[in-house]
């Protein structure tokens, strides 16, 4: 009989300790420290055997003489999706998907299952969840029926690993990780070392088997995948689905991706018969715009390969405390506090004793420097009471001397811009020269803050 030790591990960050303690020392949180009891033997190292076909050891090799040969990729038939995978799906990743309960992750898996289905690839769906024949109530609900879509309803591991031996699939969805359990390690699902030790299997199965795993994770209330952040590092891609359960968009995000880039977004709509992906999302998120409103602008902000036109929208009150409240919804709370000392330092906006409350419509994170200008001009404009122009478009970086600073691919922002109809873009000065923009727009080059304020605000 295999001989079995005693440690405690931190649900945060798998920090590991051979005695209980208070306070984890990795992540200094209180009260996360766990016993796990697991076992020495063949559990652990069949988790983490050699993950080489041949079955002999790998050597050292000069980086010069290693070929390298592009991925190839399986395209489902959402662009969405294949944008955000970074071109599609590459066979032997592991792809982990997070997101709140019922925002949408199992049907978004099920409807991509249907479309490699129809494509002629065999698909295994693990529930860990739920019955095979709720799963079939769902696909029947979403329209998906196929022979080569497989339901499998089971939580133990090695059964798992022999149905996938048996049934060869080209893909394998598992959903969820936190249900699924190796049985010679002692520990509950869903625990540090059941979630380690399933998902070190679930790769070795992906990388020597080359098959394409999607496996779902829960999210705990601060927003993050439940278990460890080695969970993240073990994956080759993690996907975020965001978005309020009671609004109807939902937004796809990687955070993380061995074979693209992580700046890329998808955008989907939930409706009756599952999620269909939202083409031009900059027109949804400018329909509702008020006209002729103080403090709203419009900013071009590229997400990914993509740029999206999203309004930007302040509320400058004067404040009933002593403290005024600086909140934001979308942008960095503390970016708006450098951007209106900005403003009172460079322009002489008197914003100290007021209250200043920010909101990206249509429940966007922005993080990139080039929406500086749009936040600026959107405090000055609710704290004068006066609106800007309907059809103006605002970028730039704002510096901490008030300079506007220049911004990458311009070009695709400003199309994207004119392709909605905005007659007249505010853009940095140094970003003027060098590319034609389309007919029809106006482009307007300033220096500063002060300068951007005098165009927008007039005066």
């Amino acid at each position: 009989m295999a001989k079995r030790k005693t440690k405690f591990m931190c649900q945060e960050c798998g920090y590991e300790s051979p005695k209980w303690m208070g306070k984890c020392p990795g992540c200094g949180q209180w009260n996360k420290m766990v016993e796990e009891v697991e076992s020495t033997g063949s559990a652990r190292r069949g988790a983490f055997a050699n993950t080489g076909n041949t079955g002999v050891a790998a050597k050292a090799t000069p980086i010069t003489s290693i070929e390298t040969v592009s991925e190839p990729r399986i395209t489902t038939d959402s662009n969405e999706l294949n944008r955000v995978l970074g071109g599609g799906v590459v066979r032997g990743s592991l792809v982990l998907i997070g997101g709140d309960p019922g925002i949408g992750k199992s049907t978004l898996l099920l409807q991509v299952s249907y479309q490699l289905a129809k494509k002629a690839h065999t698909v295994l769906y693990i529930s860990g969840e739920e019955s095979m024949r709720q799963t079939k109530l769902r696909a029947d609900r979403l329209g998906v029926t196929s022979d080569n879509l497989l339901v499998y309803s089971e939580t133990n591991l090695n059964e798992i690993s022999l149905t996938i031996e048996n049934s060869n699939p080209d893909f394998v969805i598992v959903d969820s990780i936190q249900t699924i359990f190796h049985p010679e390690v002692t520990s509950a699902p869903g625990s540090v070392s059941q979630v380690r030790e399933c998902t070190a299997e679930l790769m070795r199965i992906a990388k020597t088997k080359g098959i394409a795993i999607f496996i779902v994770g829960h999210v705990t209330k601060e927003g993050s995948i439940a278990g460890p952040r080695l969970l993240e590092h073990m994956v080759d891609t993690v996907l975020y689905f965001e978005g309020e359960r009671h609004h109807t968009y939902r937004i796809l995000r990687a955070v993380k991706n061995r074979f693209g880039s992580t700046n890329e977004m998808g955008i989907f709509e939930m409706k009756e018969a599952g999620l269909e992906e939202v083409a031009n999302p900059s027109e949804i998120f400018l329909e509702e715009r008020s006209q002729g409103a103080s403090g709203s602008t419009v900013v071009a902000s590229m997400e990914g390969t993509r740029p999206v036109l999203v309004e930007i929208q302040a509320l400058i009150s004067p404040t009933s405390f002593g403290n005024p409240r600086r909140m934001a919804t979308g942008i960095d709370h503390n970016r708006v506090s450098l951007l209106m000392a900005v403003l009172e330092k460079r322009v002489g906006l008197l914003l100290a004793n007021q209250d200043a409350y920010l909101k990206v419509a249509g429940g966007v994170k922005l993080d990139e420097p080039a929406i500086d200008l749009a936040v600026a001009v959107s405090i000055a404009s609710s704290f004068r009471d006066k609106p800007t122009r309907a059809s103006d478009c605002i970028i730039g970086e704002v510096g901490l001397t008030g300079e506007v600073r220049r911004v990458s691919r311009i070009e695709q922002r400003v199309q994207e811009a004119a392709k909605l109809g905005f007659e007249r873009i505010i853009l940095p000065e140094n970003n003027l020269g060098g590319w034609t923009p389309p007919p029809g727009v106006e482009l307007i080059g300033v220096s500063s803050v002060s300068h951007a304020l005098k165009v927008t605000l007039g005066g």
